[in-house]
């Protein structure tokens, strides 16, 4: 069988881009062909001879376009269009599976359209959370692509909800809920690290200026407004703990976040920018914060919790989850003084940490499954 994916896909950085690298690796394994078709990169280039770089095994096809916020999307979704047609009709594809319902899930159901081939849909959750309600012009766009797909797959029961709630003919039949996952052999505690491996963690930690005994509270993610990075630098500035905080990631509001720790005086923040070293980061944390206002799932907690850490997390979405109360701990979006005493909580209670920190590595272990079952119909058409 033949899958053409499209979305992020490495380098590009994002939970998009491992969920389709990690459900891309899976199929690989079952014997399947997969295409991935992505955003322009620099760094994705053409094997000589081959319209598409070979990515371990993934056949990665970077589309013309300029990587501007704004416009991107729309150079993606044309030229993403007639790149995806162009791979179906010469490489035979059995299967389109778009990520994200715009621009991704509308690339596919054009292409759909045009080479009548099946089409799934993931939906990924700022696409229904945020580009739905707070972008009137895209609410026929999205009502289209859900119309026009076979099946759609959330990757949240929060996210299921919200798309069940929009008035599609036939949506209940269509949406199947898949849940992000995690690598447990990537993602895994210090004790399960070589020596050098471990060498490498104190190697980072002088790196970013963090004393060896310190304790250290970490974000991952973009830094946009939805996820609430403000309230966890008030927090800080609450904290009766001395402990770090890192903030891993890059975004619109990354300056305005460095001006804010510097006027308020708001001590031992860290700023590193997007880094590709996230597992080790997490490592050298005791504690990883998503405080966001909406979140679909989260892909990040279950990355921390299988690296067997604490996590506290916004009482929204998929986060709620994610989050038990063995592993964790759930704050509202808005209370930085609830946030703080949480870390405070954590980081005091050793009893209550080592119980997270025991439990946290088998919560994980529940989302370490790739499920394909969604591709059932057509991989039984195959042994037939």
């Amino acid at each position: 069988m033949k899958i053409a994916m499209v979305g992020q896909f490495p380098p590009h950085i994002g939970g998009v881009g491992v969920h389709i690298h990690s459900l891309s690796k899976e199929l690989l394994k079952n014997g399947e062909e997969v295409f991935v078709i992505t955003y322009p990169h620099k760094d994705i280039k053409n094997d000589e001879n081959e319209e598409y770089m070979d990515y371990n095994g993934i056949k990665v096809i970077s589309t013309y376009g300029i990587n501007i916020g704004g416009i991107r999307s729309l150079f993606y979704t044309f030229f993403g269009t007639l790149q995806l047609i162009k791979t179906v009709r010469k490489y035979n594809i059995d299967i389109i599976h778009g990520h994200y319902l715009f621009p991704g899930g509308l690339i596919a159901v054009l292409a759909g359209i045009f080479t009548k081939k099946k089409v799934y849909v993931t939906a990924h959750g700022s696409d229904i959370f945020c580009l739905y309600p707070q972008h009137k012009f895209m609410q026929p766009v999205i009502k289209f692509v859900l119309k026009k797909v076979d099946v759609v797959l959330a990757v949240s029961e929060a996210l299921k909800e919200e798309i069940l709630k929009i008035n599609i003919p036939n949506i209940e039949n269509k949406v199947k809920l898949n849940w992000n996952t995690v690598n447990i052999n990537e993602f895994k505690p210090e004790d399960d690290l070589s020596l050098d491996d471990m060498q490498s963690l104190k190697s980072l930690k002088k790196e970013l200026n963090i004393p060896e005994n310190k304790h250290v509270i970490i974000f991952v993610g973009n830094i946009i407004k939805r996820k609430n990075v403000a309230t966890i630098l008030d927090g800080k500035k609450h904290l009766k703990s001395d402990c770090t905080l890192v903030v891993v990631g890059d975004g619109p509001l990354l300056s305005n976040l460095k001006e804010k720790a510097k006027d308020e005086e708001i001590r031992d923040v860290i700023f590193t920018g997007a880094r590709n070293d996230v597992a080790d980061l997490i490592r050298i944390s005791d504690i990883l914060i998503l405080p966001s206002f909406s979140e679909s799932f989260g892909l990040v907690l279950i990355e921390a919790l299988a690296c067997g850490k604490p996590v506290i997390g916004s009482n929204v979405g998929g986060i709620k989850e994610i989050i038990t109360k063995d592993v964790g701990l759930l704050v509202e979006p808005n209370d930085y003084n609830g946030l703080a005493n949480a870390i405070d909580l954590i980081l005091t209670d050793n009893d209550l940490r080592e119980k997270f920190k025991l439990n946290a590595r088998n919560r994980a272990i529940d989302f370490a499954e790739v499920d394909i079952p969604y591709y059932e119909d057509k991989l039984n058409e195959k042994i037939k």
